[in-house]
């Protein structure tokens, strides 16, 4: 089985239809492939200067996925927390998917080319939940959304300040009300917890997603409380895969992406939002360790309010635009509290249209002036002297 057929085979796995009997397991992760990993990620994403900033070095990131295998550059990081398909701590790894994914949010930098992880220095909890070559227990489907929901919360429950759900499957949108409603319950657990919880845009011609079909919604990508991520190529334009939809946040890099493989070493190049999402999730675990005051949604904010902004306007291949973790990290001031309101706004750029109201812009400079001009009138004015 190729790369690419195995990511397809993962992602078509999320769907709440009930699996074929189970068949015997074939435990067959795609092996490592010798020479270099490119620096092409390391370059683009100014992994260097990011890590100066920060590592992720404290935050709990939680991998919900086909598990991870230990490996020596999760070494002392990785934590087994679930199986939810064959029992089990979640470090067992037919597929080699997860194990992509987590060396993609944590990885130490390898020695040998500099290579490494968007946030070396976080703890990874990995889960079990869903994989094509091992069924769930008592025939139920491996990867259906009710034991998303649960791993959710098992993953809130552990602790964990961002969860990365690199899979999805496309239902219409009717099916998507009824049959989402655990997982619409487990993410509002999740932001009353505070954790930051990212999800993969999709991929056509893959969990029942389809360009041809304007009735279908990606989950859990569609639902309020998800930081979804389409998938860009070198260009930083859309891939040809990635599901557009008006509930794309941002977009990062996703194609020819390598990572750590089952068998210690580094796997073949891979393509699809399932290794964008956790670039993302690794940059929000690492402003939660630079900015430690800020809420999930804060730290949503300003994900997507430091993007760089698509030419014409938001757009529902890259939503807010292409993730700039420096930005990210470094934009100036971290947010406003507005008085007399709840919301805050990130100021370093315009702030992306949400599903939620926000303030525009206008209304926050006239907010500040009146503000200003009222905090000038109520300020004591010192005595003249006679």
């Amino acid at each position: 089985m190729s790369a690419g057929t195995a990511v397809a085979a993962v992602l078509a796995l999320l769907a709440p239809f009930p699996a074929p009997a189970p068949s015997p397991v074939r435990c067959a992760p795609p092996a490592a492939v010798a020479g270099p990993v490119e620096p092409a990620l390391a370059e683009r994403w100014r992994l260097p200067a990011v890590h100066a900033l920060a590592t992720g070095r404290g935050q709990r990131v939680a991998v919900i996925d086909t598990g991870v295998a230990p490996h020596p550059r999760l070494a002392g990081r990785l934590v087994g927390l679930d199986d939810l398909l064959a029992g089990g701590d979640g470090l067992d790894d037919c597929d080699g998917h997860g194990t992509a994914v987590a060396g993609l949010i944590g990885a130490a930098p390898d020695p040998r080319d500099g290579s490494a992880g968007v946030a070396p220095g976080a703890r990874i909890l990995a889960l079990r939940q869903f994989s094509p070559t091992v069924a769930g227990p008592d025939g139920r489907p491996a990867g259906d959304l009710r034991s998303l929901a649960a791993a959710l919360r098992e993953a809130v429950g552990a602790g964990a300040t961002v969860v990365n759900i690199s899979g999805a499957v496309c239902l219409p949108a009717e099916q998507a009300a009824t049959e989402g409603a655990p997982l619409r319950s487990a993410l509002r657990a999740a932001a009353v917890a505070d954790v930051v919880v990212v999800a993969a845009a999709g991929n056509l011609d893959s969990g029942g997603c389809a360009a041809d079909r304007l009735d279908l919604v990606s989950l859990p990508g569609s639902e309020d409380g998800v930081l979804t991520v389409g998938a860009v190529g070198p260009d930083d334009r859309p891939t040809r895969f990635t599901v557009r939809g008006p509930w794309v946040d941002v977009a990062a890099p996703g194609t020819a992406m390598r990572s750590l493989s089952v068998d210690g070493g580094t796997g073949p190049p891979l393509d699809g939002t399932s290794f964008a999402a956790p670039l993302v999730a690794g940059l929000a675990a690492l402003i939660r360790e630079r900015l430690p005051g800020l809420t999930a949604g804060e730290v949503v904010d300003r994900i997507t309010g430091t993007a760089r902004r698509p030419p014409a306007g938001r757009d529902e291949a890259v939503g807010a635009g292409v993730v700039d973790p420096v930005a990210a990290l470094t934009a100036e001031p971290a947010v406003l509290a507005m008085p007399g309101a709840a919301a805050t706004a990130v100021l370093a750029v315009p702030a992306a249209p949400e599903r939620s109201a926000r303030w525009p812009l206008p209304a926050l400079a006239v907010l500040l002036a009146v503000t200003a001009a009222a905090a000038a009138a109520l300020r004591p004015r010192p005595a003249s002297r006679s």
